[in-house]
């Protein structure tokens, strides 16, 4: 599995992420700031000539309505006139000609002598009609911008027209006269786009801890594919306690839906335990937690990202049938204990029969030898009489050996009933919940203490169910945990004693069934545990 470092380099003739967002960058600023700058020039040319349009058109309109160009037209010989007139004008004025023409459409001046009397090239009809004209035309003087402007008497009557214009190269030198500020601007912009886009392919390099793309999707990959790849349950949620990963065991075991990204384990529908333990703010190990008949053990973890919190890791591991397995596996150590005591006993017995036959005494020993019979027979019997399950009643002796070990006074009750044959599912569920509710029961009774065991069918395989019912003379529940004895870390025992599994077990075992189980205290503490003989269909 590649595993990539923050001093990794692009590879050899691969252009760096850095390298390559620095020059998108300068090549999109650049053609952005070429844009914005042709655009800036052609409105500045526009404007330039708006501006000049708008100068030949006043200069027109103002000859037009001089009362000197009026009352010359009206003259035998209007050149004689105007022509010296509109040279001294055009020359003071700056314009490249002035040129004044009466109705019949001829020259009365112009810049060049030769020109004047002459016809205009253009038809002067339109403007001779009363129309004014600006635009480029090409002239004596080359391409000019020029404005027409129609000459009317005090009649209202058009006697010639004005055309005033300047040389276009003017206008496009007017216009380039902005291009340095244009080019200053530009380069501005460039420079500062640079450099923030070199700040900017920094802090990616930083954040990204100098990994390339490539790098970047292996680690993403790896991840996934090692995720997945563990057995247990990953779970991960960030600084407000968002779920950010979860691998497909910790959805399976959490029951996730499959929007759960993004969202707390309170907008999840978790319960309050499950709450508590992912979004716990300190560490925990091996923390349990029930879900669906699940027992979870899960440790969570602290994240520090750069001395900054970055969230809790949680992992999480199905304990249940190793659980169970283990509470069944007491039971048989029960049983072989209680065995072993039995042998033991009878090993002290068999000695001391010996030693009365040894002294002599035939007859104490025959009458002790009865004695015995009668004691173990009459137990066993019971037993026997009562659970006709082979396995339950050999649990139930072990039971009462081990209670008469703890001087616990143990009874069967008469109210006893269980045929044999029982499913072996049943069988299993039945070690279990008697086994558990016994050792609690013999806990809490001490020394001196009585427990009663009940264990009992009603109705038949079919449609039945089995009764266990366990009855102490301990002190009693804790009305603080009362209501949460059946809970996952919930125990009837001090700190120093089993981690409140034996309970939950015992749950889990009759809702797993459809059955339940209750505890009552009036006055001495019951607890009462259904087991139907055919367990429903229910997905833990």
């Amino acid at each position: 599995m590649p595993v990539a470092s923050s001093g990794a380099s692009a590879a050899p003739g691969e252009v760096s992420l850095v390298r390559r967002l620095f020059r998108w960058n300068i090549g999109l600023l650049v053609g952005a700031v070429t844009l914005v700058s042709l655009l800036w020039g052609v409105n500045q040319y526009l404007e330039v000539r708006a501006q000049y349009q708008e100068r030949v058109l006043t200069m027109a309109e103002s000859v037009a309505v001089m009362s000197t160009v009026q009352d010359a037209l009206e003259t035998e010989d209007p050149a004689e006139i105007l022509a010296p007139w509109a040279e001294t004008l055009r020359q003071a004025s700056g314009y490249e000609y002035i040129m004044i023409a009466d109705a019949d459409g001829l020259r009365q001046s112009h810049p060049d002598p030769d020109a004047i009397g002459g016809s205009p090239e253009l038809d002067p009809a339109p403007v001779l009609a009363g129309e004014s004209w600006t635009g480029v035309e090409h002239g004596h003087a080359g391409l000019t911008m020029r404005a027409r402007v129609p000459i009317a008497n005090e009649a209202e009557e058009i006697i010639g027209f004005v055309s005033v214009g300047v040389q276009a190269s003017e206008v496009r030198l007017a216009s380039v006269r902005e291009l340095p500020l244009i080019l200053a601007a530009a380069a501005l912009a460039v420079g500062i786009g640079a450099l923030g886009a070199r700040m900017l392919a920094r802090r990616l390099r930083a954040d990204t801890h100098g990994l390339e793309p490539r790098e970047i999707t292996a680690l993403l990959d790896d991840r996934e594919a090692l995720l997945h790849a563990i057995g247990e349950g990953v779970i991960g949620l960030d600084r407000d306690g968002r779920v950010v990963l979860a691998n497909t065991p910790a959805r399976e075991l959490l029951r996730l839906p499959a929007d759960h990204l993004g969202r707390t384990p309170a907008q999840l529908g978790l319960s309050r335990d499950a709450q508590k333990v992912l979004t716990g703010p300190e560490p925990g190990e091996d923390l349990l937690l029930s879900v669906d008949g699940l027992i979870l053990v899960c440790n969570r973890r602290p994240v520090r990202m750069r001395q900054a919190d970055g969230g809790v890791v949680v992992t999480l591991r199905d304990r249940t049938e190793l659980t169970r397995l283990s509470d069944q596996l007491d039971g048989a150590r029960t049983v072989t204990d209680g065995l072993r005591a039995q042998r033991h006993e009878f090993a002290n017995r068999l000695h001391t029969v010996s030693g009365m036959l040894e002294l002599g005494g035939v007859d104490q020993a025959q009458d002790y030898l009865c004695e015995l019979s009668l004691a173990t027979s009459g137990a066993d019997a019971e037993i026997a009489a009562r659970i006709e399950d082979l396995t339950v009643a050999a649990l139930v002796l072990a039971k009462s050996v081990q209670a008469a070990e703890r001087g616990v006074e143990f009874s069967l009750s008469e109210l006893s009933a269980l045929p044999a044959g029982s499913p072996h599912d049943l069988r299993d569920d039945l070690l279990l919940v008697i086994g558990n509710l016994v050792d609690n029961a013999m806990d809490a009774a001490g020394v001196d203490g009585a427990v009663e065991l009940m264990v009992r069918q009603h109705g038949e395989v079919t449609e039945g169910l089995v009764e266990v019912r366990v009855i102490d003379s301990g002190p009693g529940l804790d009305p603080g945990i009362a209501q949460e004895i059946f809970s996952i870390g919930r125990s009837t025992k001090d700190s120093a004693g089993r981690r409140g599994l034996g309970l939950a077990l015992v749950h889990q075992a009759c809702r797993r069934r459809g059955g339940s189980v209750t505890v009552e205290q009036d006055p001495e503490t019951s607890f009462c545990a259904y087991l139907p003989i055919r367990a429903e269909v229910r997905t833990p």
